[in-house]
């Protein structure tokens, strides 16, 4: 068993060890973890029930203001739609995100899980990252508590983990101000798995953050992993530029070698997390599928009807098929999870799968050239 590392000592392997020495340290954990040469992913898709945001972070590409031509804030019916075509497309989970502004209630978000949940109960709901929870407990006049019991009352049970960029006051102060208070994302997290909630963990880089606000991220992840054992994965992605506000003072991309840094790292520091997830959907597929021999024993899902990368230009598409393709070519048996990351399906045996017209491939893949 690798030995857990410190705080100072993490920062110097971080800074200071070539990639290939984390590489290998990455995969000995990993395979600690999880013995068999195998990969899981999820049938998913990513839709949105509102683009107004009045958060302000100047990474987003995606929000926009009330006024603007092209805002929405949907029904519920209108959200539900999108579960109808999740169901089409023979999708296990909905991932279900939108800004923050002063009409998202508590009881607007309530809705819409018990209308997933009546209407589609087959459909497991991942719904609401942790500044839409905190955004609607202020606006309905609760705590952040209140608001998760009466989200986990209609049946919710799972939270993604967007939204926390680098759990860094430094970098928050410089990148989305707005967003929340010092600490609120993490309250919202800690608060849930106290109430039984699991949850992901992520990390966005490649802004303005430093070697050393990395670690304070993923010390604090560890820390409170270690009280209360909620967090079911880390997924890290990187900041792309295109349409955002910030890039006026980020002039280039992380890159690959970065990534597979922050990854192959994040294995080893997260020592109590059982999953830690390579992204073909962010990184693109290349990069995606390389990623999976620096530590990664997850990869994600097809993320249908996704609008936030998209949004800077970044596109990526794949199906049922793609993504175990994807899987096999790297070196790996593709196993199909659930939410809880319970393997739901394999596919010894089998070269195709059935996908239906709605899950297929629509579009070919944009994704530009990074620098």
């Amino acid at each position: 068993m690798i030995k857990r590392i410190s705080f100072d000592e993490g920062l110097r392997l971080f800074r200071f060890a070539p990639l290939e020495e984390l590489q290998k340290l990455a995969q000995e954990v990993r395979y600690q973890k999880h013995p068999k040469k195998a990969v899981t992913f999820v049938l998913d898709s990513n839709p949105n029930y509102t683009n107004i945001c009045d958060a302000d972070c100047s990474f987003c590409g995606f929000y926009r203001k009330k006024s603007a031509k092209d805002a929405y804030f949907k029904t519920v019916d209108e959200v539900m739609q999108h579960f109808e075509f999740a169901r089409n497309a023979g999708l296990t989970t909905v991932l279900l995100q939108g800004g923050v502004h002063e009409e998202i209630t508590v009881d607007y978000l309530v809705s819409l899980v018990i209308a997933a949940k009546t209407r589609y109960p087959e459909i497991h709901r991942h719904f609401f990252s942790a500044i839409e929870i905190w955004n609607a407990a202020k606006v309905s006049n609760c705590t952040v508590k209140e608001a998760l019991e009466a989200l986990w009352n209609a049946g919710q049970r799972t939270i993604p983990g967007g939204g926390a960029e680098i759990l860094s006051e430094r970098v928050r102060l410089a990148i989305s101000p707005k967003k929340m208070t010092p600490g609120g994302w993490m309250e919202v997290h800690t608060t849930a798995h106290q109430i039984g909630f699991r949850t992901t963990a992520t990390m966005m880089y490649g802004s303005v953050e430093e070697p050393e606000d990395i670690l304070i991220h993923l010390d604090a992840l560890r820390k409170a992993q270690d009280q209360y054992g909620g967090f079911s994965s880390f997924i890290p992605w990187s900041y792309k530029r295109d349409n955002t506000a910030l890039r006026r003072k980020v002039k280039g991309w992380a890159g690959t070698d970065s990534y597979f840094r922050i990854l192959a790292f994040s294995r080893i520091y997260l020592d109590n997390f059982d999953h830690v997830a390579a992204s073909w959907f962010s990184e693109g597929k290349e990069t995606g599928m390389k990623a999976l021999q620096y530590g990664a024993d997850d990869f994600g899902g097809i993320i249908l009807e996704e609008n936030v990368h998209r949004a800077t230009n970044f596109i990526n598409k794949t199906d049922h098929n793609g993504v175990v393709q994807m899987i096999r070519e790297a070196g790996f048996e593709p196993l199909q999870r659930n939410s809880f990351y319970q393997v739901i399906r394999s596919y010894e045996g089998l070269d195709q799968v059935e996908v239906p017209l709605e899950g297929a491939i629509k579009e070919a893949d944009k994704t530009p050239i990074l620098f």
